[in-house]
């Protein structure tokens, strides 16, 4: 199982972000998908989540208007797109899989990415 995640930067505030996630090693359209995140020093948080075919989305109160969550099954990838990017958006962002899981609280997801780093200044 891999998950591969990109699209992190270095912005300044107001400015955008598309985060992708490439997975790999297991069956993809299956699995709910989500998008965490950590900042030093700071627990993990849920920024936002995906069912199996994208009908149902979750988003952390912070993020909703700013952040969109998608996915393309016939691609394996899974997207965040980022806008009106802020100073306290800076952290590792993770994607995460699970077979059942679709809530915002990161603990119960069965696989995660290695994270891409967002710096927002």
């Amino acid at each position: 199982v891999q998950l591969v995640e990109s699209g992190g930067g270095s912005v300044e505030a107001g400015e955008s972000l598309r985060l992708s996630c490439k997975a790999d090693g297991f069956t993809y359209l299956r699995y709910c998908m989500g998008w965490f995140r950590q900042a030093p020093g700071q627990e993990r948080e849920g920024v936002a989540t995906i069912a199996t075919a994208g009908g149902s989305t979750y988003y952390a109160d912070s993020m909703k208007g700013r952040f969109t969550i998608s996915r393309d099954n016939a691609k394996n990838t899974l997207y965040l797109q980022m806008n009106g990017l802020k100073p306290e958006d800076s952290a590792m962002y993770y994607c995460a899989a699970d077979r059942y899981n679709l809530g915002l609280a990161w603990r119960g997801y069965s696989y995660w990415g290695q994270g891409t780093q967002v710096t927002v200044s």
